[in-house]
């Protein structure tokens, strides 16, 4: 995937997004955050071979959203992504939070 494919793939899924948070707006849930923290490269002879990026996408409910969560899943599925996913409740924002981690391969352009 390229770092584009990745914001395409976030924005098909049809909820309000941006990457790690919304600037100039307020956004009210549903919506998806969604960022890239560090890098798990393949390298050897100093060379990176293959750029490998932690992908983090944060989905904010005001409720238990199954629908939304099923949409986001299917959706990494047809990308071809295996996920890791936690769920917790930010009792002061009084919303829900599902995280769904996972690591992506880059290829082409890198910015």
């Amino acid at each position: 995937m390229t770092y584009k494919e990745i914001d395409t793939m976030v924005g098909v899924i049809g909820l309000p997004y941006a990457y790690y948070q919304f600037t100039k707006t307020e956004q009210h849930p549903p919506f998806i955050c969604w960022f890239l923290e560090g890098i798990e490269d393949l390298y050897g002879d100093n060379t990176n071979y293959q750029r490998i990026v932690n992908l983090t996408i944060e989905f904010y409910s005001d409720e238990k959203d199954f629908t939304n969560e099923a949409a986001i899943e299917s959706q990494l599925t047809r990308s071809g992504l295996t996920y890791s996913k936690e769920e917790s409740y930010i009792d002061t924002e009084k919303m829900h939070m599902t995280v769904y981690q996972m690591e992506v391969v880059i290829n082409g352009e890198q910015s």
